[in-house]
């Protein structure tokens, strides 16, 4: 497989990566948020605890896997203007780290605990949206990285459909910014 088929692979799983944090976060916001006041000592438990625990699981090994890849991201385009694109997606994954490990997780562990005061409750669930909305934030931030990163690649991809109409200076000139589009 030719490198620069794998650089696009790559690129392609960071994109996918920010897509499922995305698609859960606003998931989060748009439909699960709006039923907090519903929630009580009784019922908030299944409608939070398992499908927080599996989510953690999983978005632990994919947030790896998003560091690496950005990473391998930044060196492959490190040469190129393409290079912020990987490092806001970097920073803006280790923020969504730092936030839910300093902050998020103290609140699922109390919630997984069993609160059984209705007042604790209500403090740990608007805790918990409040700082969650920073992350979706984080999270959104990240795939819009992501598809900046492509909508550069796709706009420099055009240039030499645009360069063909005009005249080049020097022959040297026009090739290297068909070259400069095609990287």
């Amino acid at each position: 497989m030719s490198r620069s088929v794998l650089h696009m692979l790559n690129a392609c799983l960071l994109f996918l990566c920010t897509s499922m944090y995305l698609g859960t976060g606003w998931s989060l916001v748009l439909f699960s948020f709006p039923i907090a006041p519903q929630l009580t000592v009784d019922n908030y438990y299944l409608q939070f605890v398992p499908q927080v625990t599996a989510a953690t699981r999983f978005f632990t090994w994919m947030t790896l896997v998003m560091l690496v890849s950005a990473v391998v991201l930044f060196l492959a385009e490190r040469r190129s203007p393409l290079r912020w694109y990987p490092v806001a997606v970097f920073l803006s994954v280790v923020a969504a780290t730092l936030l839910t490990r300093f902050l998020i997780f103290r609140y699922n562990a109390e919630m997984a605990s069993g609160i059984r005061d209705p007042q604790r409750l209500r403090e740990v669930l608007a805790a918990w949206m409040s700082t969650n909305r920073i992350r979706v934030g984080l999270w959104t931030v990240q795939w819009l990285g992501m598809m900046g990163y492509f909508a550069h690649r796709l706009l420099r991809a055009e240039q030499p459909s645009r360069a063909a109409t005009e005249k080049p200076a020097t022959e040297s000139q026009g090739a290297r910014r068909w070259v400069e589009a095609r990287s």
